[in-house]
């Protein structure tokens, strides 16, 4: 049979999935909260933006 502590106390991760890892949680990802709340602001700021430019301008007539 099988002795699983032995076969623990044997055990060492790979290096690369180590590697690959760190490499992953340390990178800064943009997830989809962060890219809706980006494109609401830039809504935002582009919806004022006309606002405030001239108020006259969307009046039709």
């Amino acid at each position: 049979m099988i002795d699983f502590d032995e076969e623990l106390k044997k055990f060492h991760p790979s290096l690369e999935v180590e590697d690959v890892s760190e490499a992953i949680y340390n990178q800064d990802l943009t997830d989809m909260a962060d890219l809706i709340v980006s494109m609401l602001k830039e809504t935002k700021n582009s919806t004022a933006g006309r606002k405030s430019a001239d108020p006259g301008q969307n009046v039709q007539g």
